[in-house]
């Protein structure tokens, strides 16, 4: 990969682990609601899942899903209600007192996890950076050593900032009701990832 190719690479992947999304909206609910370094437990979470995401891509694997619609179709279809689940058990938890015992690490971790692993958006971004990053001519694995390093960097900055934002607010939600609008908005955020993911068309391969 050149170094021109290795900026925009790094450009798109920016954005993509920087736009909102469940895992963002996953990652400052665990910073406001658990400790600092057991919310990190989440972005390990995702590194996990993008490692995996990673290698399956180099395998072609993601490609093989994307080329199955009626795969995709169920998966997308389990992801969104998840998401909505998600969604409609925090709005209805949002009035109560957040539970005073931390939630294990082996929680937080599946939780953050099947967020992460479930959202067949995932898949796509990861189809689209190997469509058009990936050189046909090169050896994967070759390219793969420039391109795992440079995602899972940035996937880990982009989500242990959401992390903190996280902390931050939960700091400053001192006062019950702003507390409980700052939830219902996480909430609402699930529920309409779910809807959107739900609605969303089949990517496809470039061919």
């Amino acid at each position: 990969m050149s170094f021109e190719a290795w900026i925009i690479f790094a450009l798109f992947w920016v954005v993509f682990v920087t736009t909102p999304g469940p895992n963002a909206v996953n990652c400052i609910s665990n910073g406001m609601s658990l400790p600092f370094s057991r919310a990190m437990i989440g972005v390990l979470a995702i590194l996990t899942q993008a490692t995996a995401f990673l290698i399956l891509s180099a395998l072609g694997v993601t490609a093989l899903i994307t080329a199955s619609p009626t795969a995709f179709f169920v998966a997308k279809l389990i992801g969104a209600g998840f998401l909505v689940y998600l969604g409609v058990r925090g709005w209805i938890n949002a009035s109560k007192p957040a539970p005073t015992e931390v939630r294990p690490a082996r929680h937080v971790y599946l939780h953050a996890l099947a967020i992460a692993t479930i959202n067949p958006k995932s898949v796509a971004g990861y189809l689209a950076a190997f469509s058009q990053f990936v050189q046909p001519d090169v050896s994967i694995w070759a390219q793969m050593s420039v391109i795992m390093p440079t995602a899972l960097t940035l996937t880990a900055l982009s989500y242990t900032g959401f992390t903190t934002l996280g902390a931050v607010m939960g700091k400053a939600a001192l006062g019950a009701v702003f507390n409980t609008w700052v939830r219902r908005v996480m909430a609402i955020c699930f529920i309409i990832y779910g809807v959107l993911l739900g609605a969303s068309s089949t990517p496809q391969p470039r061919g």
